[in-house]
C-alpha cells in the first residue's frame, strides 16, 4: 500500500482565531520574517494544497518565492516548484485565476459529478482527477501518495483545516499568531465546530513555540494527544 503524505497544516491567525476580516482586502496577519519561514516550508514540501473557496477569495499564486530555495530543490532532483493542488466538490473554478498561470504542475482533485466540468474549464492548465462520488479525504491523500507526495502543506481555508483535524489526518500544525483582534463573527476562522478526536479535554503535544518579531509561531502534533 502506498504511504500517504505527511500532512502539515499552516495558518496565520489573529489572537481571537480569525484567518481574515470581512473587508475586501486580504488582512495581512504575518510579518516579513514569518512569510520567509512559510516560503521555507513550501520549499521543503512536495505539494501545497488550498481549497477552491480560498483560491476564489484570495487568488494566490502560491509559489516558492526564493530563487535560492528553488535552485536547491532542482539541485536535490526535485521540480523547481512543489505540485499545487486544489480540491473542489462543485467544480466551480475559473481558468483566469493566478493559481494556474504561475509555478509548476497543478492538480485538481474533485468528484465524479464535477470532473468533466473542471476538465472543460481548465483544459491543459491542470491535471484533473476524481476520487469517486464523494470528496473523501482519505482517498485524496491516497491519490497524492501514489503521485510520490511525501509532505503535503495545507494552506487553507478553514473548512479544509477543520475537516482534516476532525478526521485526525493532520500530522503537524503550524500556527502563526498575529497580535491582532478581528472580532467579526462573519469572518473566516482557522477551525470551525466539529467532533474532534478525543473531545475537548485531549491535549495536543507542543513541538515548538517561537517569537518571530511580533508574531508567535506554535507547532503542534495533533495525533499526539494526552
Amino acid at each position: 500500500m502506498t504511504a500517504r503524505p505527511y500532512v502539515l497544516l499552516s495558518a496565520a491567525m489573529s489572537v481571537d482565531g480569525y484567518l481574515d476580516d470581512t473587508s475586501p482586502e486580504r488582512l495581512r496577519l504575518s510579518n516579513a520574517p514569518d512569510f520567509d519561514r512559510v516560503d521555507q516550508v513550501r520549499a521543503e514540501s512536495d505539494a501545497i494544497l488550498i481549497g477552491a473557496n480560498t483560491m476564489r477569495r484570495d487568488n494566490p499564486r502560491l509559489l516558492v518565492n526564493s530563487e535560492e530555495r528553488r535552485a536547491q530543490r532542482v539541485a536535490d532532483g526535485k521540480p523547481e516548484y512543489p505540485l499545487k493542488v486544489t480540491v473542489t466538490k462543485s467544480g466551480d473554478l475559473s481558468a483566469d485565476l493566478k493559481f494556474w498561470h504561475f509555478g509548476g504542475d497543478k492538480l485538481v482533485i474533485t468528484v465524479d459529478e464535477a470532473v468533466e466540468k473542471v476538465r472543460a474549464t481548465l483544459g491543459d492548465l491542470a491535471d484533473v482527477v476524481s476520487v469517486g462520488p464523494d470528496l473523501d479525504w482519505g482517498l485524496v491523500l491516497d491519490e497524492l501518495g501514489r503521485r510520490g507526495i511525501r509532505q503535503l502543506m495545507v494552506e487553507g481555508g478553514g473548512t479544509i483545516h477543520t475537516q482534516l483535524m476532525a478526521q485526525n489526518l493532520a500530522d503537524e500544525v503550524h500556527l502563526a499568531i498575529a497580535p491582532l483582534l478581528v472580532g467579526q463573527p462573519e469572518a473566516a476562522r482557522f477551525l470551525g465546530a466539529a467532533d474532534y478526536p478525543g473531545g475537548s479535554t485531549a491535549r495536543m503535544k507542543v513541538l515548538e513555540v517561537r517569537a518571530i518579531d511580533d508574531v508567535v509561531l506554535i507547532r503542534y502534533a495533533p495525533k499526539e494527544r494526552g
